[in-house]
């Protein structure tokens, strides 16, 4: 280790450590102990329902949607800056676009092949970067900085993440059901049908009189009214398991500022930015899986 190098990681080190004592002198934990009415930092208070920040008509903008609308925008100027001036070989921007890109289709196409992989690859990889760029947008201290007073009296955060309001959780599972079924229709036709209404054992056995038959058929049915079941439960859990972490997480980055301020929240701000990369994964990689079987061919014993 070079003598400079060491310098800069001392000082580094030293600005870490003051900057963690004047948090917790700033925090709530630092006022209770020197007997101060509040920290640095209001007290948390979380809501559930997106508050409205402005009216677009009549149409009423939560601080959600208008995050959703932030995280559409920064995608679509994160590819056309990306691949406006294309190079034989990438550099900069253009090269994190390519990558991003090719990753995700390898990752679709590793699980279904070239036959679907071009015809699948759009949805997913469109879940796949809004669900973590959102994620990782409302990390940025700017989220927490921007009010706004729709009425003239009472403030309200400007953003927030839209994986912490229920309704854009259930969009999004609600797009990948759509999908799901869309493509089970469209490869197996009517005969996709038949994994949900399972009467062919039955009327065979009531045809033949044949009571391990009818018994047979009954077990059918019941397995096929579960497997409709399973399907709407998809949406269900799609929606709480993304809107749940998000919803914790936020908590954690509050919690943690008003306890301490500045450099104690780093480490949470890490572990929620992995937490983004790991809901998003599973939310595509779900959705591949979930189409995968549905285009799957289930052979007549199924039916």
């Amino acid at each position: 280790m070079t003598p400079m190098l060491k310098r800069i990681l001392i000082v580094f080190g030293i600005g870490v450590v003051v900057l963690l004592v004047v948090g917790f002198i700033n925090g709530a934990i630092g006022a209770a102990f020197l007997g101060r009415d509040a920290g640095f930092l209001p007290a948390p208070h979380v809501e559930l329902a997106p508050p409205e920040v402005f009216k677009l008509g009549g149409l009423s903008v939560t601080n959600a949607m208008l995050s959703s609308w932030v995280t559409t925008v920064v995608l679509i100027l994160f590819f056309v800056v990306g691949t406006r001036r294309k190079a034989m070989v990438p550099k900069g921007l253009q090269n994190v676009a390519e990558w991003a890109i090719e990753s995700l289709y390898n990752f679709v196409e590793s699980g279904v092949g070239q036959r679907y992989g071009r015809s699948f690859f759009p949805i997913i990889a469109t879940i796949f970067l809004f669900v973590s760029f959102n994620a990782w947008l409302a990390l940025i201290p700017i989220y927490q900085s921007l009010w706004v007073s729709p009425d003239g009296v009472n403030k309200v955060h400007l953003l927030r993440s839209a994986g912490t309001d229920l309704n854009m959780p259930l969009a999004i599972a609600l797009v990948s059901a759509v999908f799901v079924e869309y493509w089970g229709l469209r490869v197996h036709k009517i005969g996709y049908l038949r994994e949900f209404v399972r009467f062919g054992t039955l009327y065979r056995g009531l045809r033949r009189f044949s009571l391990p038959e009818i018994f047979s058929g009954l077990i059918d049915i019941f397995v096929g009214f579960l497997e409709l079941i399973s399907h709407f439960v998809r949406i269900v859990s799609f929606t709480f398991r993304l809107f749940g972490n998000m919803t914790a997480g936020e908590i954690v980055l509050l919690i943690s500022a008003f306890l301490i301020s500045f450099v104690f929240t780093l480490p949470f701000y890490g572990l929620e930015l992995l937490v983004g990369f790991i809901q998003a994964l599973i939310f595509a990689g779900l959705t591949l899986a979930f189409v995968m079987v549905a285009v799957a061919s289930h052979g007549d014993e199924a039916h």
